[in-house]
């Protein structure tokens, strides 16, 4: 592609230089120079350029539908594999008793501490206090 494109601008260049050169022929007030080859009229006439070429819709569908394959693929095996499942693990109903009662004996002694910590205050019996006096 690139080889393309440095001839296309070699071409180019030479038409310029062959257009310049008959300019400077054609100021030439002697009329000495005649120039051979091909007539002045074809060397003007500078060769098109090839234009871009794009994709049709269909064109375009059909190559994104293969570049998500492609992609679809790659991230396929690139996945690293996931590990089986065991289930849900699930108590026995012995072990299930043992932490009950192991619960229920903590709770016993922090209640036991508690009360020791804090002593039941004694009802103080209310006096009245007359009022207006």
């Amino acid at each position: 592609m690139e080889l393309r494109k440095i001839l296309v601008g070699l071409k180019a260049e030479r038409n310029r230089i062959a257009r310049a050169i008959a300019a400077v022929e054609a100021l030439d007030s002697t009329g000495a120079s005649v120039r051979r080859g091909r007539p002045a009229t074809a060397a003007k006439a500078a060769p098109k350029q090839p234009g871009k070429r794009g994709l049709t819709p269909a064109g375009r569908r059909r190559l994104s539908a293969l570049m998500k394959a492609r992609w679809a693929a790659r991230r396929k095996a690139a996945a690293p594999a996931p590990k089986p499942s065991r289930g849900r693990r699930r108590m026995s109903a012995a072990a299930r008793k043992k932490i009950a009662e192991a619960q229920r004996a903590r709770w016993a002694a922090q209640k036991k501490a508690a009360a020791k910590k804090a002593p039941v205050a004694k009802k103080v019996e209310a006096v009245a206090i007359p009022q207006g006096e």
